[in-house]
């Protein structure tokens, strides 16, 4: 493990403020005070749109010091825009093994963000970049060059957070997501992963922190929402349609 609580001292935000965006979304103000701990090397954010998710695993990567434009630790930030209002305040308690890679040089930080919204624009500039991969990921199909990114950088222990990185992928190939994901922690590694795809979130062993407006509760995997609403869905779905057609 690298990071084993997120949080945000509740004195970094004042009472006005508490009044605003991102604040007054649950799961942010979840943050507030004991703040949530990460319990296992993969957690997944699981929760609907707007929940909130996204921006909880983007301030992670900013609080790391993973540029939020995307791309892998000990590099020079590529996005001009500041840090998030979260991102700037949230504290990460490092184990001891993380601080020693959180406290020294940039260089040192090992470790990847992909942000869904950037993840095509930044996998055209950085192919063949020393550090990342060589392949052309510009001439594949958007779902292989997803694959061949996670393949190439998810090589060694660090920190990775991950924003729905199952956007670009089919059954197959989530499952080969999966199957990434899991070595990555059997090797030392942590990921934190936001996503609405119940075939990742079965990663063996992975903690779930369903987040809503309830805040954020850790949740077994076959207790999810998506996961009761898919499995319902693929054995009637028209219990579901008649209601929309």
């Amino acid at each position: 493990m690298i990071v084993e609580r997120i949080r945000v001292h509740p004195q970094l935000v004042g009472t006005e403020e508490r009044e605003e965006w991102p604040w007054t979304v649950p799961c942010v103000g979840a943050l507030l005070g004991a703040g949530v701990t990460l319990p296992a090397p993969v957690t997944f954010l699981v929760g609907e749109n707007g929940s909130g998710k996204s921006t909880l695993a983007e301030a992670v990567a900013e609080a790391f010091g993973l540029d939020s434009y995307g791309g892998r630790g000990g590099s020079r930030y590529a996005s001009p825009r500041a840090k998030s209002a979260l991102g700037e305040r949230l504290s990460l308690e490092y184990t001891p093994r993380g601080l020693a890679m959180a406290s020294g040089p940039r260089a040192r930080r090992r470790g990847f963000f992909l942000r869904a919204e950037t993840a095509m624009r930044m996998m055209d500039e950085k192919q063949g970049w020393p550090g990342y991969w060589e392949e052309r990921t510009d001439l594949m199909s958007h779902g292989e060059g997803f694959l061949t990114v996670f393949e190439s950088m998810f090589r060694e222990p660090g920190f990775y957070v991950l924003d729905e990185p199952e956007a670009a992928l089919s059954f197959t190939s989530s499952l080969r997501l999966v199957a990434l994901l899991a070595e990555l922690g059997r090797n030392g590694a942590q990921v934190v992963c936001a996503t609405h795809s119940p075939i990742l979130a079965s990663v063996p062993g992975a903690a779930v922190l369903e987040v809503g407006e309830h805040g954020i509760t850790e949740t077994a995997w076959k207790d999810l929402a998506i996961v009761d609403h898919w499995r319902r869905y693929l054995e009637r779905p028209e219990a579901y349609l008649r209601h929309l057609l």
